[in-house]
């Protein structure tokens, strides 16, 4: 450059050197090499060294031996063959990403990683993963060069979760594909997105319900976190999660959620997030669904949210291949009924945002209605549902808590539930009504079954065999017998009531009729009132005198009980012999 230049040798030569990777550290260590002075080559520097060198074209026609050659023999021999120089090779390339690119540094060290984590550590002379003390190929513990014995505790499966964590959104994205192509299981690189994300977005732990393993410290790596953009993190770990199912990994779709809605990503990973989760909406637990509402509307949950998740469900596909690693719990519970499962959660997240007083009713419809009626065997949850709105919204009108009723078959509700139902007072009397009606038809069925089991028993008898699916209802029946037999004992017991409140009456009468007569007999003689202040008597009124008991102003009536009319009678006894 100097050569070429026009200057004249009485000028100072000045010369700008446009995207020098490295800066002048970096210049200043080639410009220590050129003149024969001691350069020391680190994985640390190496990626810049090697950059350096090219850009300066410092190849073997200027000189045997020059710093491109040194560099690049140096980063084949030494870096590419252990782990740990490997990683911190791979974090130097982002400051010279473009010209890591062309030397196809990026490469080789994704491929040098991806081919280490499938292979047994054991079998290399690098250390596989520094957790602040060295740690030999076999997982023993160092100190000071001496084999201790002593294993690390961790898992086999997640040593180099922590060590790649510390890579930039773009290099660990590329890694992770890279490992996927390579046939690494889904269920470790799942598990090393996961770690990845905890770090970088720390409000993820809140709905997690506990961390998977032991916090670790590269102390060794000396590595410092990088500063990233949660949202950029969060709209890039998105893409790489497979389709899979588990318990765990849909406890981690529900917060990656939330995190998303708090952060305002895009629309496209929001909806991503949502059909995630409604792939696998049978796994989610009820907590997880309870997602507050981030923006200005006046719900405190955001219902939209769950509503759109439902019909992803509704909308997703019938099979989806499940894995259950034992280290991050994410197997899926076998279950041929998921619709059931999601009816359930629905009716008890229903139950759970009902006590919200800003929550508008057709919020509640539209989440009802989310599902078919064929997902509901009985709809005890949904009618709990309502209950409990209709007690947080006391100014609601008979018609919208009839319009809202009308989600419910009544044909389905438990006997408890039609029992509570039949005498709350929240609900409309028509709805009452219906569940009368209903409560009915069943006891009718019940006693039809009741006598059709008696007509089989009379028959020859032999062995008897029961589907199944019948057993919830012959067990349902049985409770609507014992009901009817309940009922029959209470109504003989009313006949018993009513003949003996007849006998108690017809004895009033004959006793009223004689102290009529015996009234009429002495009237001539002395008035009773005189004779008993002459003897020293107190006297009682007479019954004409006294105010009419029950019996007499109300009739002759079947509701009288037992316990009324024998102190009535006992009284009348009195009255008629005080004054003799």
């Amino acid at each position: 450059m100097y050569e070429e230049s026009k200057s004249t040798r009485d000028k100072i030569f000045t010369a700008l050197l446009e995207e020098f990777p490295g800066g002048p550290d970096t210049f200043l260590i080639a410009a220590k090499f050129c003149y024969g002075m001691r350069v020391e080559l680190t994985p640390r520097n190496i990626v810049m060294i090697y950059c350096t060198a090219d850009y300066l074209e410092m190849t073997d026609e200027y000189g045997e031996g020059n710093l491109l050659s040194k560099s690049e023999s140096f980063f084949h021999k030494n870096i590419l063959h252990n782990w740990k120089d490997c990683i911190l090779a791979l974090q130097s390339c982002e400051t010279v990403i473009q010209r890591a690119e062309k030397l196809h540094i990026v490469n080789k060290c994704v491929n040098a990683l991806s081919v280490m984590v499938c292979t047994d550590p054991s079998l290399f002379g690098w250390p596989m993963m520094m957790y602040g003390s060295l740690q030999s190929p076999g997982g023993s513990i160092l100190w000071n060069g001496i084999n201790t014995g002593a294993r690390i505790r961790s898992s086999e499966s997640d040593w180099w979760f922590e060590d790649i964590s510390y890579l930039s959104v773009s290099l660990f994205e590329r890694l992770i594909k890279t490992m996927e192509t390579r046939g690494i299981r889904p269920e470790n690189l799942v598990g090393a997105v996961m770690h990845y994300t905890r770090k970088y977005l720390p409000g993820l732990g809140r709905w997690q319900g506990g961390q998977h393993g032991i916090p670790r410290t590269v102390t060794s790596f000396s590595l410092t976190p990088i500063a990233l953009d949660q949202r950029v993190v969060l709209e890039s770990v998105e893409k790489l999660l497979p389709r899979k199912k588990g318990k765990s990994f849909c406890r981690f779709l529900l917060g990656l959620l939330r995190v998303a809605l708090i952060l305002g990503v895009s629309e496209s990973c929001k909806d991503a997030l949502e059909r995630r989760i409604g792939r696998q909406l049978e796994l989610a637990t009820l907590d997880g669904l309870l997602i507050p509402t981030y923006s200005d509307a006046d719900a405190l949950y955001d219902t939209d949210c769950v509503e759109r998740i439902i019909h992803h469900f509704m909308l997703s596909e019938s099979k989806v291949t499940p894995f259950s690693p034992s280290s991050f719990d994410m197997e899926t519970s076998p279950s041929s009924r998921p619709l059931q499962k999601v009816a359930k959660l629905v009716d008890n997240y229903i139950a759970e945002v009902a006590s919200d007083v800003t929550l508008k009713p057709v919020k509640i419809r539209s989440l009802a209605e989310a599902l078919p009626e064929s997902s509901r065997t009985l709809f005890d949850g949904l009618y709990r549902s309502l209950d409990i709105y209709f007690k947080a919204h006391p100014w609601l009108s008979d018609k919208e808590k009839e319009e809202l009723c009308s989600i419910i078959d009544f044909s389905k509700l438990s006997i408890d539930a039609c029992a509570h139902a039949s005498q709350n007072e929240r609900l409309p009397l028509r709805v009452v009504l219906q569940v009368l009606f209903f409560e009915q038809m069943h006891l009718r069925t019940a006693l039809a079954g009741c006598l059709h089991g008696l007509e089989t028993e009379s028959g020859p008898a032999g062995p008897v065999t029961v589907p199944g699916d019948m057993a919830g209802q012959i067990i349902q029946r049985d409770g609507w017998v014992t009901m009817v037999r309940e009922n029959r004992v209470l109504k003989v017991d009313m006949e018993k009531m009513r003949s003996r409140v007849g006998e108690l009456e017809e004895e009033f009468s004959k006793i009223k009729q004689e102290m009529k007569k015996v009234n009429k007999s002495h009237s001539s003689l002395s008035s009773p009132r005189v004779v008993a202040r002459r003897i020293g008597c107190s006297l009682l009124s007479r019954p004409s005198d006294a105010k009419p008991d029950t019996i007499e102003s109300t009739g002759p009536s079947p509701r009288i009980s037992v316990e009324q009319a024998r102190p009535s009678l006992r009284s009348r006894h009195n009255k008629s012999f005080s004054l003799f």
